[in-house]
């Protein structure tokens, strides 16, 4: 890296990872920032992942393709991804563009994501039980 500033900062918060996105990104550092993360989900055993591209004017279609991936292989990994700060006229443009973040749950912003994540954070069932180590529900 060249010491400059941050690009992406991807921070940890429980058993969530927030990553947040500073400014645009070439394909290959979008690349790049999947591997990161995908990475780090698993060392941190993160259950709940969320990516803020509030920053970001303008996404093209292979960063929203990028974030449909990491939504996939984060969900192959057990965690959720939630897409969060997408402004309103990059909205707009992705919209009449046909693109989309498919499947990924979106919020308006961080604090909405977080509570997104919340509500789908799976619950401890009383006087049932979790244990599948047979191999069977």
């Amino acid at each position: 890296m060249n010491g400059g500033p941050a690009l992406v900062s991807i921070m940890r918060q429980g058993s969530t990872l927030i990553a947040s996105v500073h400014t645009a990104l070439d394909d290959s550092q979008l690349v790049r920032f999947e591997h990161d993360l995908v990475d780090q989900i698993g060392e941190h055993r993160s259950r709940g992942v969320i990516i803020d591209v509030a920053a970001l004017d303008v996404i093209d279609s292979f960063a929203a393709l990028t974030l449909r991936r990491i939504a996939e292989m984060a969900r192959l990994r057990g965690a959720l991804t939630v897409v969060v700060g997408i402004q309103p006229e990059v909205a707009f443009t992705m919209v009449r563009l046909g693109m989309g973040t498919g499947d990924v749950p979106t919020a308006l912003d961080l604090e909405e994501g977080l509570a997104l994540l919340a509500a789908h954070a799976p619950r401890a069932r009383s006087g049932t039980s979790t244990d599948t180590s047979n191999g069977y529900p």
